[in-house]
């Protein structure tokens, strides 16, 4: 059987199997409904959600009152009334962070520090299940109010209704907890592993460029820019290593990262970068694997190409 090797951890995780089996008695013999208040299977129901939404307070210092589940990070940033908050964040004062999907779980997240008022990730990038996420909202000094996202039974106190998703709450709790307790030693594993990708195809392929800071960033993140190569080509020569050339909620269209272009790369250049996501469950094998794939793959793409091989000739 054939090799391969996930690197685009930023794209999606795989659920931890810690947080399998935490889900697993939902989608069975615990199968009750959190709103129903009437009977046991009900009351069981509820009693997982609370633990759920206590675990995600504590992961980013908020009140488990303040913790509102979604399907996840996309529905918080794209709804009429999330959205209207943004337009007038400014002038309102109104702190609201959606792109903390990629660092909630991975870097120390604390909303009264920090002075968030609504905040929102999805557990599919921390190791969870997909279908299931959160908006943070502050409850005081000062209360954010926000109009409900969905009318209909009033569930999340009435601000966004429909049965909650018990197993998807319970697996999004159980990653917040296994982030409490491991993400120290956990940016430390995947950023040598992530150090260990750098400078290895750096040392191989040379004229490589890191796009972003070098140390101010999360550990398991690598984007590279590869001159001489278009990135969709080396996607495409790689399918064995999973990579991506931006994020995926935007890899339907052919243009270049939002992101990199954020940051001043020009058109051609953000086309020539790769992104790499080490995750938790990425070992030395896989890196090593990776690096590998990559540099023979630049180096039979930049054969084919005479303007890098005129570049090259003009250096030496």
């Amino acid at each position: 059987m054939s090799r391969s090797v996930y690197l685009d951890n930023h794209a999606t995780t795989p659920v931890d199997p810690q947080v399998l089996e935490a889900m697993l008695p939902y989608f069975g013999e615990r199968f009750g409904n959190a709103a129903s208040r009437s009977h046991s299977f009900g009351w069981e129901a509820e009693e997982a959600v609370e633990q759920a939404r206590a675990q995600i307070a504590a992961l980013i210092g908020a009140a488990p009152r303040e913790i509102v589940f979604t399907s996840g990070a996309t529905e918080i940033g794209t709804l009429h009334p999330i959205a209207a908050i943004g337009r007038i964040a400014k002038e309102c004062g109104v702190a609201f962070h959606c792109d903390a999907a990629q660092s909630v779980g991975k870097v120390d997240v604390d909303v009264e520090a920090m002075g968030i008022d609504l905040l929102a990730f999805t557990a599919h990038k921390l190791y969870g299940p997909k279908g299931c996420g959160v908006l943070y909202v502050r409850s005081k000094a000062p209360r954010v109010r926000l109009a409900p996202q969905m009318h209909g039974g009033g569930h999340e106190r009435g601000l966004r209704s429909g049965t909650l998703n018990v197993p998807g709450a319970v697996g999004l709790g159980r990653a917040c907890a296994i982030a409490v307790a491991e993400m120290a030693s956990e940016s430390l594993r995947v950023g040598t592993l992530r150090d260990r990708l750098h400078h290895s195809l750096v040392a191989r392929l040379g004229d490589i460029g890191l796009n972003g800071h070098a140390t101010d960033r999360l550990a398991g993140n690598l984007n590279l820019r590869i001159p001489g190569v278009e990135g969709d080509s080396l996607l495409a020569a790689l399918p064995d290593v999973a990579l991506s050339s931006g994020s995926a909620c935007t890899s339907a269209t052919l243009e270049p990262s939002h992101v990199l272009r954020a940051i001043g790369l020009d058109d051609d250049t953000a086309h020539s970068s790769i992104r790499f996501g080490v995750g938790r469950f990425n070992t030395e094998a896989d890196i090593d694997f990776a690096i590998e794939r990559v540099v023979h793959e630049v180096e039979r793409l930049r054969a084919l190409s005479p303007q890098h091989a005129i570049r090259t000739r003009a250096s030496l």
